[in-house]
């Protein structure tokens, strides 16, 4: 008998590691899926999802420093499709490795997944997320003024390229997500966020843009009927006074209590903010939900109820 569904979105630490060559990520991704078997081990339909920001930045930083007539560079959309097939393909021989090495009989499919946004959102006219390389402030005005792209200042480091983070509408492949999953396959998905799109005139659109992972795992996990949103990061809770006095762990809390947290700034912005509110949007989104937010080594014990922040609506 199958348990829950569990849609399990990974941090960077995950897949990053040592000096970001193919073989060190990957010899991260293999420690990875020991943990991951180990869920799956129990019976939990699992679909795994993933950051790419290191990986995608430095496709970037290749297409621009090979860019020419010869070989121009490619759009930032079909960058983030090149980093979810590049790691979708390390994730699926990993995880295949540790599958066989455990006995378990099960296929792993990787989906390249596009992720529908509303061409309206205000984040296309207040671009944030930053990408790619650093540049001088005379370089990032000169391409600026070359390229239409946007530049910002960041913390005192250089000038870097930013450009919209969308809210994710719709993930385009749920349906074939969901038969798979139905079929007994271990799915990767939405990897990166996914690669924004939206619809015009019939056509699907690639978008300049980026997608946060955590909302695009949270929308995938209702759209497949998940029972859990189980997000691993760097720490074991999230925490309120975060390294401040009166630092509390937080354990099982209420959505609405969350939000108060929200609210209050106790999560940071760009890193434990997003998990928490996606964490809270799925808790809400159907009676039953849980959302779990802790680290890689302590995944199963935290679907077991032994540790982690786990929301719920009530």
């Amino acid at each position: 008998m199958e348990r829950e569904k569990v849609v399990i979105a990974l941090g960077g630490n995950a897949i990053q590691a040592g000096d970001g060559t193919a073989e060190s990520q990957q010899k991260a991704i293999a420690e990875t899926a020991v943990q991951l078997a180990e869920i799956i081990k129990l019976g939990y339909q699992v679909v795994i999802t993933h950051g790419n920001g290191p990986q995608v930045g430095n496709i970037l930083l290749q297409q621009i420093k090979a860019d020419s007539k010869q070989t121009p560079a490619m759009p930032l959309d079909t960058c983030g499709a090149m980093s979810q097939g590049m790691i979708g393909y390390w994730l699926e021989k990993e995880m295949d490795a540790r599958l066989r090495a455990e006995g378990i009989d099960k296929e792993v499919a990787a989906i390249v997944t596009r992720v529908e946004v509303d061409p309206k959102d205000p984040a296309f006219e207040n671009p944030t997320k930053p990408i790619g390389p650093f540049y001088s402030e005379e370089e990032a005005k000169k391409i600026m003024e070359e390229t239409g792209a946007v530049f910002r200042e960041d913390a005192g480091r250089g000038w870097r390229r930013v450009v919209p983070s969308p809210k994710p509408v719709k993930i385009m492949e749920y349906k074939i997500i969901e038969t798979l999953i139905e079929n007994g396959y271990i799915v990767i998905a939405a990897g990166g966020g996914g690669v924004p799109v939206y619809r015009e005139e019939g056509k699907i659109v690639g978008v300049e843009g980026v997608i946060d992972k955590d909302f695009a795992s949270q929308k995938l996990a209702e759209l497949i009927d998940a029972d859990i949103l189980l997000i691993l990061t760097e720490v074991e809770t999230a925490y309120i006074n975060f390294k401040k006095p009166g630092q509390e762990a937080l354990r099982e809390i209420t959505a609405k209590k969350a939000r108060e947290y929200v609210e209050q700034g106790q999560f940071a912005q760009g890193s434990m903010l997003p998990k928490v509110e996606a964490a809270i949007a799925f808790a809400e989104s159907k009676p039953g939900r849980k959302g779990i937010i802790t680290s890689l080594d302590k995944g199963l014990d935290a679907l077991l109820g032994k540790t982690g922040t786990v929301i719920t609506a009530e």
